[in-house]
């Protein structure tokens, strides 16, 4: 006897069940793939939002550190000032009235140092003009003017006041230098040289030349100069090439001019220190220099000169410079003396000197050349006429 329900199953189309089979697995695969689909969605959503809260958080730390670093450099230069304030005043009352306040805004000042309150024979001017950056990063900008100053001994003394700020970084430091500077003056008294006050002179003295420089005057190139930074040497800069011109013989004195190009005054610096290792330089009489820097943001010039004891010469060679309108040059004469007095001569072949050498190299313009070549000539014309008259009245004669 069959079971019922064994029939029924029996009697069932073999397809069937195997078709509801399969129905039910598609089913759960539509189901599984929906889910997959969702938390791909979840993932990037989350994803986004991750990303956005980052460069939100990135932005944020951005914005904080900007600001701080903002306020930390205010913070710096206030307390800068404040300090400038102080070491100013401490100044004054310690030396009086040789401190000099030149321009209170620009933080200008100067002093003279002398090697003794009484009776000095050594006598020089150190100009300054404090940075915003100083004392916590920068040193002062300074300049050393005195008539004897030049060669080996404005090289030690520089490098005397570099090396004090060295050694004592982010610290107030102008007590020192001129203490320093005052330490050097009485060095160089007590020499057998009798200093620049006292010994009578063997050069020419047709111009008159003060040992003592008044504090007071500070020219407008010194002070554009040390605005665009003399002595700032955070910038590395090659050393530019240096020419070496003819050299001129008169009377036993011998004139060489030297040129190179500049471009910042701190080039300047560079290039008389280049030019005092050599010992023949650095033991010349004198050695004169002009120098002009066109700085075209402002269409204006950075110049200036420096006599080295031979008086109104570098003002000549700069007003020289200045007719031939030369740029981003800086011209030195060196004279060594013979002993035998020039008068007036020596000015002409320190200008001859500067003249050659700038022309030679082609730093004046093609319409300045035409005209001092026409200068030239028309001089060398009058000349040769005078000379004419005069030998033609010996004929007379």
């Amino acid at each position: 006897m069959s079971c019922p329900v064994s029939n029924r199953i029996a009697a069932q189309p073999p397809g069937k069940e195997v078709s509801s089979g399969v129905g039910v697995r598609a089913g759960g695969r539509e189901g599984e793939r929906g889910e997959l689909k969702l938390l791909l969605f979840q993932w990037s959503v989350g994803v986004f939002v991750a990303r956005s809260l980052w460069t939100c958080f990135l932005h944020f730390i951005t914005l904080t550190g900007s600001c701080c670093s903002e306020r930390s450099m205010a913070d710096t230069e206030e307390e800068n000032l404040q300090s400038q304030i102080d070491e100013v005043e401490a100044l004054t009352s310690i030396y009086g009235d040789e401190w000099c306040v030149i321009d209170e805004a620009e933080r200008i000042f100067c002093i003279t140092v002398s090697d003794s309150s009484n009776k000095p024979t050594w006598t020089l001017c150190l100009q300054v003009i404090l940075p915003a950056e100083y004392p916590a990063s920068s040193p002062p900008l300074y300049q050393l003017n005195a008539p004897w100053l030049r060669g080996e001994d404005r090289l030690t003394l520089a490098n005397n006041l570099e090396e004090i700020y060295l050694q004592n970084l982010g610290e107030n430091i102008l007590y020192q230098w001129v203490e320093k500077i005052r330490e050097f003056l009485l060095g160089k008294s007590q020499t057998s040289d009798p200093g620049p006050c006292l010994k009578s002179t063997s050069e020419e003295t047709d111009v008159d030349d003060d040992c003592e420089i008044p504090a007071e005057e500070l020219n407008e190139s010194f002070k554009n100069s040390m605005l665009f930074g003399l002595n700032d040497s955070s910038g590395v800069e090659e050393i530019p090439p240096i020419i070496h011109g003819e050299t001129i013989t008169d009377r036993r004195s011998t004139f060489q001019a030297h040129l190179a190009p500049v471009v910042s005054p701190y080039q300047v610096k560079l290039i008389l220190n280049k030019l005092y290792e050599n010992k023949k330089i650095a033991t010349a009489t004198h050695n004169i220099y002009a120098y002009r820097i066109y700085i075209k943001e402002q269409n204006s010039f950075i110049q200036d000169c420096e006599d080295d004891g031979e008086t109104a010469a570098g003002k000549r060679m700069l007003h020289l410079m200045q007719i031939l309108d030369a740029r981003d040059v800086m011209v030195v004469v060196s004279r060594w003396y013979g002993g035998i007095l020039l008068g007036p001569d020596r000015f002409k072949h320190i200008n001859n000197c500067a003249r050659n050498i700038l022309m030679e190299h082609k730093y004046c313009s093609a319409g300045i050349l035409i005209f001092v070549f026409q200068e030239e000539s028309s001089k060398q014309t009058a000349k040769s006429k005078k000379v004419g008259k005069e030998c033609k009245k010996k004929a007379d004669h």
